[in-house]
């Protein structure tokens, strides 16, 4: 059927209204002058300030949020308007200012973690950026070994694995002990790297996607350095969730993601190669869009969604409004608030450490005698079911299966005070 003429006005009328009759944008939170990160953390009013900065389902409590972290709304809207933007310009944007525009945005990272722009490459995530350095390091000749630990990230094992049969070299995996302590995990490195005479290449995550363990990267990279070893740091996690700058890891080669921890949308990462290193990687496919001097060359994703950098600004501002310090204090404030009630029920073992220094929002639990793939599985779809709280099962642990719980910055006291209920309820029908 038709409109008349007479319904199609009083439709745009109606739409109109409706538009006009919106609620403005809630202006973020100030951070107050004086107040220690520590003691902002606890202020559920103030964070419920920051919640309101995020568009969330209310059919479910969202504790998975180590997958990727959603937009706040600046973003969201930011981004909206770039992809519009980019949509209507095409390919003259990508022809003219894009580079330039992107270069901005490298500079402003490299900033924020104490290096040079030249050292940075942006990439579509943390995994492009991890393989890309895995694969074309060039140091390893047959008969090498490259390393890993089980938690390290599975995409970055794999492309570990891979060197055996484009490099020639043989693969050594250990497990970091449990329970772990920072000495443990010193120790666990020590031994693996005394005990692998061979090795050339390590993968080490300054935070693992597994049980959310923090590494002390910079004790490592040294012990690794003191034995002939480079080492490729992983902090696709842990930027944004902690405090830290690149020289604080002394790392040669990293990852990092940026739609995880700090707000970006979809699709955006780079990787950081030491400016006298750059040599130790050889170019993407052999690339020739960028001279072998320029850390691009590292990279060739093909035309790929530029929205995601063209947004930065809008996720960084938000990321610096309120500042790495109190993002970590706030983080680790949930995580302790659902942790210290967790470790008093009989059968729940928490996976890790009580060093603040060893953990941000990523931890991980176990039932005791629920080690199977199966078991957290369900332990999982409990907590959803019965609860509506949505958590995940991960696997490749040393003693077994396990279920990740990641707050985030619009979770509040209250999310993690039912979590923690939950779980109280869970384990007792789960025991074994």
């Amino acid at each position: 059927m038709s409109l008349s003429r007479r319904q199609m006005v009083a439709g745009l009328a109606g739409l109109a209204a409706s538009t006009a009759a919106a609620p403005p944008a809630i202006e973020p939170p100030v951070v107050p002058h004086g107040v220690t990160p520590e003691l902002l953390a606890r202020d559920e009013r103030f964070w419920g300030a920051v919640a309101r900065q995020f568009r969330v389902s209310t059919e479910f409590i969202n504790l998975e949020n180590g997958y990727y972290g959603i937009m706040p709304e600046p973003v969201r809207l930011a981004y909206h308007r770039n992809v519009d933007h980019l949509n209507e310009v095409s390919s003259h944007l990508l022809r003219t200012t894009y580079k330039a525009q992107a270069d901005v945005v490298r500079r402003r990272l490299a900033a924020m973690l104490g290096v040079a722009m030249e050292e940075i490459a942006l990439t579509r995530g943390g995994t492009e950026a991890l393989q890309n350095l895995i694969a074309n390091y060039s140091r390893l000749r047959p008969g090498d070994e490259v390393m890993y630990a089980d938690l390290d990230y599975h995409s970055g094992q794999y492309a570990m694995n891979w060197l055996r049969r484009r490099r020639g070299v043989n693969v050594q995996r250990f497990a970091i002990p449990e329970p772990a302590s920072r000495q443990a995990v010193l120790d666990a490195y020590a031994q693996a790297l005394r005990g692998h005479p061979k090795v050339r290449l390590l993968l080490l995550s300054h935070m693992n996607n597994r049980t959310g363990l923090v590494t002390p990267v910079r004790e490592i990279t040294t012990m690794a350095r003191a034995h002939g070893v480079d080492v490729v740091v992983d902090a696709a996690h842990s930027w944004g969730q902690l405090d830290f700058t690149l020289p604080d890891l002394g790392a040669d080669f990293a990852v990092f993601s940026l739609h995880k921890w700090m707000g970006f949308p979809l699709g955006a990462g780079f990787l950081y190669i030491r400016r006298d290193r750059l040599a130790d990687i050889e170019p993407i496919f052999a690339d020739e869009t960028y001279p072998a001097t320029d850390i691009r060359s590292r990279v060739h994703s093909g035309t790929m969604n530029v929205a995601p950098i063209l947004t930065a600004d809008a996720a960084l501002n938000f990321h610096d409004r309120l500042g790495a310090p109190l993002k970590q204090a706030r983080l680790r404030y949930l995580r302790d608030r659902w942790v210290h009630r967790a470790r008093s029920l009989p059968n729940v073992g928490v996976l890790t450490p009580e060093d603040s220094a060893m953990y941000g929002a990523i931890t991980a639990f176990r039932i005791r005698g629920r080690t199977s793939e199966a078991d957290n599985i369900a332990i999982a779809d409990e907590f959803m079911t019965r609860h509506r709280i949505f958590t995940v099962r991960r696997g490749g642990v040393r003693q077994g299966d396990c279920v990740r719980v990641t707050p985030a910055l619009f979770t509040s006291a209250d999310d993690v005070d039912r979590l923690a209920a939950a779980l109280s309820d869970v384990a007792y029908r789960m025991r074994a």
